[in-house]
């Protein structure tokens, strides 16, 4: 058994995901926790909501309420919806928490002490009309390297390289789109990112098997122009981490607090805090300190590859910077983007399917398997409605719920409800086992190395198996003739039902919960002996006939589905 620290990148607090935030970070980092927990790992699963800066301060305005109640009602309405998705967190936290004011103030003293936060007096936009300091995500414009017009002051979404505000073209205020914008002075802490880029290369170049686009994107962004810059870590802001070094005041960063980038990561380890904090469990040093014993710890992070720089560099920064003994991350499972049929997911447009709204149209399984199974692992992927149609008929529909349904029909009528006895196994259910055994095989190693849609499709074909299986030996056939042969078949077949629920729990949990209900099976050990798995529903063992696992998605509620959450095209 080993311990494994998973996190998911912390969404953030103002408003519903779409299913390209969900597959982006969420729903992988969920999927590999519980395939762990299957496992017999022990596993700390956390992640938060993002509740600092100006986005949550615009949205409470916009909604009348106080900033801290708007998000309150949010952290509330996110947790639930994570709850629908199944999404197994120890901990859902928040990053506006004492424990990551306290903490986020620490590591600032910390890295301050290491020589590594400089002060600077510079000239930051200021909008006339918006009456105050624009931060860097609120003003757009054109990028000059590559030209997109929708290019943030921080970074172009675009080409990923890192902005200032004053170097895009024709900017913009995005609060109310006033273009009458001037640099005025401010004070502002610096962190010394850029003296740190070889201890960073260094660490990362020491990272085994991280995938392609993650370390692509960190020697991007080490290595381009004129290299990793120092970053910006305060904001002339009301709602946030006041600026501290420790408890201690910080002379002339009175009214500043931390910008959202510094201590939104930090909530990971805060996180831990408040776990222990709310009684569910009694120790988070010896899963984020070295000293304490997360010497052992395998960390994994998952998230969307635009918030990889920041976890590449910015966050390790600050963990390596401040010489104290904390855990870093050992593997970054990062995506690209999940498009919604021939365009963007878009909030203001209305394009694309919002977490809430797939909860309504159907059970959190329909969607868990179609996304993980169609993940955007080495490119952009897309949504279609004719695409998650087919994933959900094909395979869950004709597949799975198929196969659970013919044999537990078919056993009814032919025996009883419950495991029939007699008959032994020949070449062919040796062969079955053998050809399981593989694929279930290929199923975990897959899984262990995190690449999900592969693990998808083994995990489908151990499925396709068994209806084949039953297609080569008619036991509807064979009944006729040999009772006690068609009895085996079933028997192997029962316990094939009771397998799949138990391999395929962590992409299907509902419908993996109700098949071994209605199998009446408490054991859901993981199959280390697939022969002996299917072994262990015995002779006489009572089952109940499931209702239908999962059912088809017609033509005609895909074609309303998809002009519902058409949108405006883009």
């Amino acid at each position: 058994m080993a311990r494994h620290l998973i996190t998911s990148a912390i969404p953030y607090i103002n408003g519903i995901k779409h299913l390209g935030n969900l597959v982006g970070s969420q729903l992988p980092a969920d999927l590999y926790a519980r395939y762990l927990r299957a496992r017999g790992h022990e596993v700390l699963f956390l992640c938060a909501t993002d509740e600092h800066g100006t986005p949550a301060e615009l949205a409470a305005a916009k909604a009348g309420k106080p900033v801290a109640e708007y998000c309150a009602e949010l952290h509330q309405v996110q947790a639930e919806i994570a709850k629908g998705f199944r999404l197994s967190f120890d901990h859902f936290g928040r990053s506006s928490s004492p424990q990551n004011h306290a903490l986020t103030q620490h590591f600032a003293g910390a890295l301050e002490r290491e020589g590594l936060i400089r002060e600077v007096s510079e000239t930051q936009m200021y909008s006339k009309a918006d009456g105050r300091f624009l931060p860097d995500r609120y003003i757009e414009g054109t990028c000059p390297n590559c030209g997109f017009e929708s290019a943030r002051g921080d970074q172009c979404d675009n080409c990923t390289k890192q902005l200032d505000p004053v170097d895009l073209i024709n900017p913009h205020s995005t609060i109310s789109g006033s273009t009458d914008l001037e640099m005025r002075e401010t004070k502002h802490l610096y962190l010394r990112q850029s003296t740190m880029k070889d201890r960073l290369e260094k660490w990362i170049d020491t990272r085994e098997g991280w995938p392609v686009l993650t370390t692509s994107i960190a020697k991007k962004w080490l290595n381009d122009g004129d290299g990793l810059q120092d970053r910006g870590i305060t904001r002339d802001l009301d709602w946030g981490v006041p600026v501290k070094k420790g408890d201690q005041d910080w002379p002339g960063m009175e009214g500043k607090v931390f910008y959202v980038w510094f201590d939104a990561p930090i909530e990971y380890i805060a996180c831990a805090q408040e776990w222990v904090e709310a009684g569910k469990g009694d120790d988070w040093e010896r899963w984020w300190r070295t000293d304490k014993g997360a010497d052992d710890v395998r960390y994994t992070q998952f998230m969307g590859k635009d918030n990889v720089p920041f976890h590449t560099l910015s966050f390790p920064c600050t963990i390596l910077g401040s010489n104290e003994p904390w855990k870093l991350v050992d593997y970054i499972k990062s995506f690209n983007y999940l498009n919604y049929d021939g365009g963007q997911f878009s909030t203001s447009r209305g394009r694309g399917v919002f977490m809430d709204q797939a909860l309504d149209i159907l059970p959190a399984d329909y969607w868990r398997w179609w996304l993980l199974s169609h993940v955007p692992e080495t490119s952009d992927s897309e949504f279609t409605w004719e695409s998650f149609q087919s994933g959900v008929n094909k395979d869950l529909a004709d597949v799975l719920g198929n196969f659970a349904s013919r044999v537990t029909k078919f056993c009814r009528s032919k025996f009883s409800e419950a495991v029939p006895e007699g008959g032994q196994r020949g070449a062919r259910e040796e062969q079955l086992i053998a050809d399981l055994t593989a694929k279930i095989r290929e199923y975990e190693a897959h899984m262990e190395a995190v690449e999900i849609r592969k693990a998808a499709a083994a995990l489908r074909a151990a499925w396709v198996m068994g209806n084949e299986y039953l297609q080569e030996v008619a036991p509807w056939s064979t009944f006729k003739t040999d009772p006690e042969q068609a009895a085996m078949q079933i028997r192997l077949a029962l316990n094939m039902i009771r397998l799949y629920a138990v391999i395929s729990a962590p992409f299907i949990p509902d419908a993996s919960a109700e098949l071994l209900e209605a199998m009446h099976a408490t054991d859901a050990e993981w199959p280390t002996d697939v022969a002996a798995a299917l072994e262990v529903l015995k002779e006489g063992h009572a089952f109940t006939v499931p209702d239908v696992t999962f059912r088809k998605i017609t033509d005609a509620e895909r074609e309303e589905w998809a002009e519902r959450f058409a949108g405006v095209r883009d």
